[in-house]
């Protein structure tokens, strides 16, 4: 099984990464197969530059109850209002989400 990178919308919450996606991804089901991710985030373009990666164990949760506040709260990231087309169609192919516990952290500045 090959690494499978692809950029994703997450929240950083009680000390690990959060996805939503859907259960028919590749992603989701290199988690279920080796149970363990990798990622890498940065602040972007505009000074000062910062980012991290790390890998750790990770685990798909599919209650339905979780998985759409977890959605929601990843998506309140990303759009100023969660009710518009583009984050309810994103939230209607959400069920399940990632949960990355990160190991040691590279950073940089």
């Amino acid at each position: 099984m090959a690494p499978h990178v692809v950029p994703v919308w997450y929240l950083y919450q009680n000390e690990s990464i959060h996805i939503g996606t859907h259960t028919r991804t590749v992603k989701a089901r290199n988690i279920q197969a080796t149970g363990r991710a990798a990622f890498c985030t940065d602040k972007g373009v505009r000074s000062p530059l910062y980012g991290v990666m790390g890998r750790g164990p990770a685990r798909l949760v599919t209650d339905a109850d979780y998985v759409s506040d977890m959605a929601t709260r990843i998506m309140s990231r990303y759009f100023d209002d969660v009710r518009c087309a583009s984050a309810q169609e994103l939230l209607a192919d959400t069920d399940c989400i990632i949960i990355i516990k990160p190991g040691p952290l590279t950073e940089w500045i």
